[in-house]
């Protein structure tokens, strides 16, 4: 008997764990027993405590539903909160860091097995792409929903034209608020007068070559660095990075250059071939110094960094 079909409005959740296949490939057995716990122990119970269904998963991909975008964000931030608990009893190399991406669509439901598919579902695994490790991307259509609720920030990650999606996308990074307020230094009691630090006119230049001899070069602007609130990402991907580097072993959104204070950093995010410096590979999700001087490998390419 073949199956019937039905249509309906859902808030879509869609998970990938970030440097899945390099942790498996350093160690196969032990990661998927922490895939599995971590569905078992915080996705499952964080999804039914937020009235959701968990949908199904396939390998390190979690897909659920909810019948309201406000139920889905809490959700998922729930599940964040849990992981980073969850984390703490694991090894540095193997803790799990999932972008979670959140979106509001139509859905066809297979009314014999229960799962979801169409443009929804699609464009959900798409903007969870755009999420950081650890973090949570939601398109426009959920921030308008959920803005109102005070205890939510959200910061405009820009348009974005997507896989087989004929429209740019909005997409927005959401927190709790007190997450949002901790990451901002609060400005000196004792100050009467708002004043804006200004850094110098610093320019930091990146030029090397890949295995081939294949020349990469571009210039970071400390300046342009500093206005940039979710930093500057560099990878394989045109309309997702503001440094692209074309190159096979290069992800398509591979390492995040930041500046905390005026510390520059470097941050992996989630890449599947890992991000070098000065020949240590740093951990997804963990700023570190990078300085003029050093030398910064993505995938295949290195590149030396120097004061222009």
């Amino acid at each position: 008997m073949a199956s019937t079909m039905q249509r309906r409005l859902a808030a879509i959740v869609h998970a990938d764990l970030a440097g899945f296949t390099r942790m498996m490939e350093g160690a196969e057995t032990r990661t998927f027993r922490h895939l599995k716990k971590a569905q078992i122990d915080v996705w499952r119970p964080a999804i039914a405590q937020g009235g959701g269904r968990m949908v199904g998963t396939a390998g390190d991909a979690m897909l659920a539903e909810f019948a309201s975008a406000v139920s889905a964000v809490g959700a998922a931030l729930d599940i964040q909160e849990r992981m980073a608990k969850f984390n703490e009893s694991l090894e540095v190399t193997q803790r799990m860091l999932f972008r979670v991406g959140v979106h509001l669509g139509e859905v066809i439901i297979d009314e014999e097995d229960q799962n979801i598919f169409g443009d929804g579902v699609n464009l959900a695994a798409r903007i969870q792409s755009l999420a950081e490790p650890g973090g949570i991307a939601v398109s426009r259509a959920v921030r308008d929903l959920v803005e109102l609720r005070m205890e939510y920030v959200f910061v405009d990650g820009g348009e974005h034209q997507l896989k087989n999606v004929s429209r740019a996308v909005q997409v927005f990074h959401v927190r709790h608020a007190e997450q949002a307020e901790a990451a901002t230094p609060a400005a000196p009691a004792t100050s009467t007068v708002a004043t804006t630090k200004v850094l110098p006119q610093i320019t930091l230049h990146f030029e090397g070559a890949d295995s081939k001899g294949q020349k990469y070069a571009f210039d970071v602007q400390f300046d342009k660095l500093l206005s940039a609130s979710e930093g500057m990402v560099i990878g394989r991907a045109g309309d997702q990075c503001e440094f692209v580097l074309p190159h096979a072993t290069v992800s398509r959104r591979h390492a995040r250059l930041l500046l905390k204070g005026e510390a520059f950093q470097v941050e992996d995010l989630g890449s599947t071939n890992g991000t070098a410096v000065n020949g240590s590979i740093i951990k997804p999700g963990e700023p570190v110094p990078l300085h003029a001087g050093g030398k910064l490998r993505l995938g295949d390419v290195e590149l030396m960094v120097r004061q222009a």
